[in-house]
């Protein structure tokens, strides 16, 4: 077998959605598991879609998630241009249609819009239109006058109305539709740019591509494909259509859905490391119950024939778990490095941000979460005293008011206000007064936080917040509790 070459062929159309990042891993992963090579193409034929800056973030994209390509517009191996527009400055996509048409698999068409017109109907509540082959019926004369007039013409394929085509995917299996559903679809438009479609298939053969991985909404005009190839006399590739991806309504994921895209997660606070886990199993699974991977762990298990039918459903809380996981595994100093801005948003205090981080770190799941958690370290929020109460701890606002009066001289008189130091200091004062810990720990903790939860103890918050602040706390929880109850 020669060697495995697939393709990631974005449209530079703005931020990548969460299915074209699933086509790059997927054909990223059959081309690294079997030691092939991985070929970036910009299609920028449709020029009205087009957006501005949108190359740089398929490359800062492929970049960040370490989908790294082997050949593209940047790595000329030999088979370039590697970007649509200056393939289509070179001709070849014209040279190739013209292939076609003295093959008789293709024709001129010079139909005017008001005809094609004529040619719609409603099937089914759907407007559709079949194009009769009335052109196909023109003489090589009467095609040659019409170019030499410069009247405007389409070519399309000349697909038979009679037979079947059959088409083979290695997930969908043999698919096979009647002739008469294919219209000659067209192959080059009239201002000479071919289409998708026509593009897709010339390039992947020159380029040698041995496998296609796209959407399963190509499914239906992939026979046309095949046709093409054998009109052309060409092996066709290894086609791998992947599952639709869904939201948790199962509708297709749209823009709408807030986290579509990869920048989108990015913005959301999520890992790269942890979506790239998470995109590779929409729609595959591996042998074992195994879901965590690491990019190398992925190219070593991924076997697309594992690839599923059924639509994807992105489980936005499940990712999130995900994310946490890899969250709550990086080095501290990555960790601080990355969450450093989003507690700063929230804590404009002299505190040390590191200890903060230190305590968040394992509670988190994506970095705006860090907000929720820390707001108290800038200011004791508004809270009911009803928050005192602890079935567990046997703490209620009335026993927690003594606690804290009792508590208070031991707090002042301590110098060291290291965790050990406050935390060894009230151990002494629970064993000398004969308390349970929670007794104490419990009202103290909602006194400097007040908070139901928080990712510190009493003492670790003591330590950040300070002698002067957390005292100034006690004494302000002291005097809320004398007024409220």
């Amino acid at each position: 077998m020669s060697k495995v070459r697939t393709r990631f062929a974005p449209s530079p159309t703005g931020r990548m959605h969460v299915g074209n990042l699933r086509t790059a891993l997927y054909a990223y992963l059959i081309a690294k598991h079997e030691g092939g090579d991985y070929i970036l193409r910009i299609e920028d034929t449709d020029q009205e879609r087009y957006v501005e800056g949108a190359v740089d973030i398929i490359y800062r994209t492929l970049q960040k998630t370490g989908l790294i390509h082997d050949e593209g517009p940047d790595k000329d191996k030999g088979v370039g241009p590697y970007v649509q527009s200056e393939r289509q400055e070179q001709g070849i996509y014209l040279e190739y249609a013209k292939k076609l048409v003295e093959k008789g698999e293709a024709y001129y068409c010079f139909c005017t819009p008001e005809r094609l017109e004529t040619l719609k109907q409603t099937v089914e509540g759907k407007e559709i239109s079949i194009y009769d082959k009335h052109c196909l019926s023109l003489s090589k004369e009467e095609v040659e006058k019409n170019l030499a007039e410069g009247k405007p013409y389409v070519i399309r394929q000349n697909n038979p109305r009679t037979g079947t085509t059959t088409f083979s995917d290695e997930i969908y299996g043999d698919i096979t539709v009647d002739n008469s559903e294919l219209d000659d679809m067209i192959l080059i438009k009239s201002d000479g740019y071919p289409t998708y479609n026509f593009a897709n298939v010339v390039d992947d053969h020159l380029m040698g591509i041995t496998h296609v991985v796209r959407g399963n909404e190509y499914l239906s005009s992939s026979p046309k494909y095949n046709r093409l190839y054998e009109a052309f006399g060409w092996d066709v590739p290894v086609y791998v259509h992947c599952p639709l991806i869904t939201n948790e309504e199962h509708q297709k994921l749209s823009k709408r859905s807030g986290h579509s895209s990869y920048e989108d997660l990015l913005d959301q606070g999520f890992l790269t490391e942890a979506i790239v886990n998470y995109v590779a199993l929409l729609g595959w699974s591996p042998e074992n119950n195994q879901e965590i991977f690491s990019l190398q762990e992925l190219v070593e298990a991924f076997d697309y024939r594992r690839i599923n039918k059924s639509p994807a459903v992105f489980d936005i809380n499940k990712l999130k778990w995900m994310n946490g996981e890899y969250m709550h595994a990086l080095p501290f100093d990555t960790f601080y490095e990355m969450a450093e801005p989003y507690i700063k948003q929230v804590v404009t205090k002299d505190y040390d941000l590191k200890k903060i981080a230190a305590l968040v770190q394992s509670r988190i799941e994506i970095f705006p979460d860090i907000a929720d958690h820390i707001d108290f370290f800038e200011e004791v929020p508004e809270y009911d005293i009803a928050m005192y109460t602890h079935k567990k701890m046997k703490t209620t606002p009335e026993t927690s008011l003594p606690v804290l009066k009792e508590v208070l001289p031991t707090l002042e008189a301590l110098d060291d206000y290291s965790n050990d130091a406050i935390y060894a200091a009230v151990k002494q004062f629970i064993s000398d007064h004969e308390y349970k810990n929670g007794y104490v720990l419990w009202p103290l903790r909602t006194a400097v936080s007040g908070k139901q939860m928080t990712p510190g103890g009493a003492t670790e918050i003591m330590e950040i917040l300070g002698k002067e602040e957390s005292i100034r706390r006690v004494k302000k929880a002291i005097e809320k509790l004398e007024s409220e109850i």
